[in-house]
């Protein structure tokens, strides 16, 4: 009978090992089978705390932040998937070699029976959303140990494997080579607008027009800001509100040499309303902004009866000598940005560029016609630039999804690279158990062991009166990560242990009422 039981055992830790049918997330090919992770890795935490990186460290150090900082030692020294343990939880990272980890990162290695390259892949596809009602805690979201033990993991027969990889990686190769691209002429439009708008303003766009009409270049005259103006006129300093009878536009609502009408404020005041009415045309001016962003300019073109905030000026040209379309282009040129940048007085937080100061501003001006001619071919070209722009940023949002898709058809078997004559991958899952057999009948040697941490229970750490941060406590009591938190979480939900927030930072303590 003993061998009979014996016999048995392999059968019993294959059915334990697999993920009941009633429950797969979706079906996958005969010869696949679903696992749970823990059966085919090897999960580890990293020990060390956010302090013990260095600047120019010899080592990558993998916190649980999108890219490693450096540190100058490594505990680790393998093929592994870095898993961000709290925070964000899509984090996730491959590396091969001598690395060190943040105490909340999951450092998995996995079986042989499985390509590493595979899990990653699977990792980045699944996942976010297998989690997404599986997280804990409040200030910052964690994960447990439990989370990846209990991962259901689609697993195909070995040579599958390589080819999905291989797939995957042919197909994303592809993709990232037009992600490439698409993201070089998105980098490149603002280079672009800028070399448009200087052969604009040193008059090359219209060259072929002067020499139409019989003009010449002496046609054009340098005139200052102020020169041009009437006056240059400061907006309401009144207070806003969230609904009234006209828009007030503000510093945030000038955008790229335009209105945007996203986030509009209100204003109900008479008096302001008479007094700082815009018509359509008028040019305003950002005196008052961070030191990036001061000095931006926009036209109001009339869409929505508006009054401008204080932090603005307007511009009161002479319709007869400027347009306002041609004054909004030359003052959103790389030489306006320039003359900002070196008049501009910086305070602690803002920077701030006076009515004098723009009005000081210099540029070359041509007869009226041939503004209109330059505002014209200007539209037309900035036009065809938004749509390539457009064109480019549905190009990368594409190339995201289709990814996506790619991932989804891989883990399900319809990529077309299954073969449904290979053997089941349940034969992989028997070899490990098989393996694990074998080498717990081996006799064991008895070996001296020297205790290099005291662990202690969360009580204990908190017992004398302290209060200490998630990872202080963590640190204090000697636990694993996930064993820790499956032995903090009963004692918040019991009122055992108390959570308090100091300046933002989260503290637990015991609760000594309790």
């Amino acid at each position: 009978m003993a061998k009979k039981k014996e016999a048995a055992a392999p059968e019993q830790h294959l059915q334990e090992a697999l993920v009941p049918c009633t429950e797969w997330p979706y079906k996958v090919p005969e010869n696949w089978c679903w696992t749970y992770f823990s059966n085919i890795s090897m999960i580890r935490t990293g020990k060390k705390d956010a302090n013990y990186g260095a600047e120019n460290g010899a080592y990558p150090f993998f916190t649980c932040a999108a890219e490693p900082i450096r540190c100058t030692d490594y505990s680790f020294d393998c093929n592994a998937i870095l898993l961000a343990g709290n925070g964000d939880i899509g984090n996730i990272t491959r590396y091969n070699g001598k690395f060190e980890a943040y105490q909340r990162t999951y450092v998995i290695e996995v079986d042989n029976i499985i390509d590493i390259d595979l899990a990653y892949y699977f990792f980045k596809y699944r996942w976010v959303d297998y989690n997404k009602d599986k997280m804990y805690g409040t200030a910052i979201p964690y994960i447990r140990l439990g989370n990846l033990k209990e991962f259901p993991f689609p697993l195909p027969p070995l040579p599958e494997q390589q080819r999905i990889v291989d797939r995957i990686e042919s197909l994303f190769a592809r993709l990232d080579e037009a992600k490439e691209k698409a993201q070089a002429a998105l980098d490149s439009f603002e280079p672009r607008k800028a070399a448009i708008l200087h052969k604009a303003f040193t008059g090359e766009l219209t060259e072929k027009w002067r020499n139409e009409h019989g003009i010449g270049m002496e046609s054009w005259k340098t005139q200052a800001v102020a020169d041009l103006c009437a006056s240059l006129k400061y907006g309401t300093a009144k207070k806003s509100e969230p609904t009234g009878k006209v828009v007030v536009i503000r510093m945030g609502n000038l955008q790229n040499g335009e209105i945007d009408w996203s986030d509009l404020a209100y204003s109900n005041d008479e008096d302001d309303i008479q007094k700082y009415h815009l018509i359509p045309g008028d040019v305003l001016f950002n005196r008052t902004n961070s030191a990036a962003l001061v000095g931006k300019t926009s036209i109001y073109r009339g869409e929505f009866p508006a009054i401008y905030a204080g932090y603005l000026i307007k511009l009161d040209y002479d319709r007869n000598r400027i347009t306002g379309d041609f004054l909004n282009y030359a003052l959103n040129t790389v030489s306006a940005r320039r003359y900002c940048d070196s008049v501009k007085t910086d305070g602690v937080n803002q920077s701030n560029i006076n009515a004098k100061k723009i009005g000081a501003y210099h540029f070359e001006v041509p007869y009226i016609e041939e503004q209109q001619e330059i505002v014209r071919i200007l539209d037309s070209l900035f036009a065809k630039e938004q749509q390539a722009k457009e064109a480019a940023e549905a190009v990368l949002d594409q190339i995201d999804l289709i990814k996506k898709s790619i991932l989804s058809r891989a883990f399900r078997g319809t990529l077309g690279t299954n073969d449904p004559t290979e053997p089941s991958s349940t034969e992989l899952i028997k070899k490990i158990f098989s393996e694990k057999l074998t080498e717990e009948k081996k006799p064991r040697q008895r070996r001296k062991v020297v205790a290099e941490t005291v662990v202690k229970t969360i009580i204990e750490a908190l017992s004398d009166g302290r209060k200490l941060t998630p990872e202080q406590l963590k640190a204090e009591t000697g636990l694993e990560i996930g064993d820790f938190y499956d032995e903090l979480k009963p004692l918040l939900n019991n009122g055992t242990i108390v959570e308090t927030r100091v300046d933002g930072e989260s503290y637990l303590e015991a609760n000594h009422e309790s």
